[in-house]
């Protein structure tokens, strides 16, 4: 593919196989679905040292092109994160499918019975940076959820990608599926996501995956209707009745399990009454993984020597051992720093009081809120979900971590015995 002309053939080729894929998926049974999916797992681990010297290859090739920490993180296919991979299919092979499920069916004064039933998207385009699981991820909750998908991965990702791909298409092959319902785009020239997000003919929805830059400018270019988060600023508040030994372990947690994900901390907020016990005491465990804190004025006092917040602070996601702190006189104006400097991505308030975790829940607008948990949670792993295929910050048409619900629209089912309006 030499020519940009080349390249519209291929992406229009792509589009046209995966809209026919997705008319197949849209009838496949259930248990043909499942079945592909624990065939891609027995695919996967057959070809684990091949699937996991792709990945190394790629993670040289990052290192010697001078790839971040927190990309090269992504980036790497651990043992554990390879048995996620499988057990994500299985998770999602033991899902009940939505598909066909008729819900509120109920009789109208004209005698018509009314309901809603699940549907399929059609084509999910879902963009990605770095993170090769991803692949399996996406695939299985659009095969499962009866979609087809078209995956674009990063060209730091590409030789773990066709690896991954490869054992795709052998499952769902094995399992009498069009192989052409999980299709990755075999290209790294970027002119393939202009025309990904450009073509409403054979996409219904995209999904991006990676950095704001990115994100930025799918959201300005798509045709076709984008289901994404900008970044994630997320927040973990301690309250003045917060118990110590909980707030400590969640504070470091959130900030310190992954540096380079969205659901990562990336500002603490400290109730008054709190600050002069509880920093100290957090800034030695922060001390142990050498995490740079910037606090407010207050914060500084308390904690002489580190480096003083800017606003520009308040609003950065790191994705990197750096913390903000902000002490706050109470719970409004943690909530209004929330809501203020925040993506609405998740945010968790560590307290023993009811009534003050019950306002967090109901005032903080945030796609996941959370009380006396790290916000490392906020995953459709962890959520029961299987895997998610990504998370949104909007409201419509879905929020938070998407997973097959998040991949099905509804459809107005009536029935009638002859029934005519008067």
């Amino acid at each position: 593919m030499d020519t940009q002309s080349d390249i519209k053939t291929y992406m229009h080729d792509v589009g046209r196989r995966a809209r026919a894929a997705s008319r197949l998926m849209a009838r496949a049974a259930t248990h043909d679905k499942n079945a592909a999916l624990l065939a891609i797992a027995d695919a996967l681990q057959s070809s684990k040292s091949a699937v996991l010297a792709a990945n190394a290859r790629d993670v040289e090739a990052g290192k010697a092109g001078g790839l971040d920490a927190a990309l090269l993180d992504r980036l790497t296919i651990s043992e554990k994160a390879f048995a996620g991979m499988i057990e994500g299919l299985q998770q999602v092979a033991a899902l009940q499918d939505p598909i066909g499920v008729i819900t509120d069916m109920a009789y109208r004064p004209s005698g018509i019975q009314v309901g809603k039933m699940r549907v399929p998207l059609g084509v999910v385009g879902i963009i990605y940076e770095s993170r090769p699981n991803v692949t399996v991820e996406a695939g299985s909750l659009c095969l499962k959820s009866g979609n087809a998908c078209i995956l674009r991965g990063g060209s730091e990702s590409i030789h773990s990608n066709r690896a991954i791909a490869a054992c795709v298409r052998a499952g769902l092959k094995k399992a009498g599926l069009p192989e052409d319902a999980v299709q990755v785009i075999d290209t790294t020239d970027r002119a393939a996501v202009g025309l990904l997000v450009a073509m409403p003919e054979f996409v219904d929805v995209i999904v991006p995956r990676g950095g704001k830059g990115l994100i930025e400018r799918i959201s300005a270019e798509a045709r076709v209707p984008v289901i994404k988060h900008l970044d994630g600023i997320c927040h973990v508040y301690v309250d003045a009745e917060a118990d110590l030994q909980k707030a400590l372990d969640i504070a470091f947690n959130a900030k310190c399990h992954r540096y380079g994900v969205c659901n990562a901390m990336e500002t603490l907020l400290v109730h008054e009454k709190m600050a002069v016990q509880f920093l100290p005491a957090v800034k030695k465990r922060y001390d142990e993984q050498a995490v740079e804190l910037r606090g407010c004025a207050k914060t500084c006092a308390i904690l002489p020597g580190i480096k003083e917040a800017t606003e520009e602070d308040w609003s950065t996601e790191y994705l990197a051992p750096v913390l903000a702190v902000k002490v706050v006189k109470d719970l409004d104006e943690a909530m209004a720093h929330i809501n203020d400097y925040g993506s609405h991505h998740t945010d968790s308030i560590v307290t023993e009081n009811y009534s003050q975790s019950r306002r967090f829940i109901n005032e903080v607008d945030s796609s996941s809120v959370m009380v006396n948990a790290s916000t490392r949670f906020a995953d459709g792993f962890e959520y029961g979900l299987g895997a998610e295929i990504g998370i949104s910050t909007d409201k419509f048409h879905a929020r938070g971590p998407v997973g097959l619900e998040g991949l099905t629209s509804q459809k107005y089912v009536v029935l009638g015995d002859g029934h005519v309006r008067s």
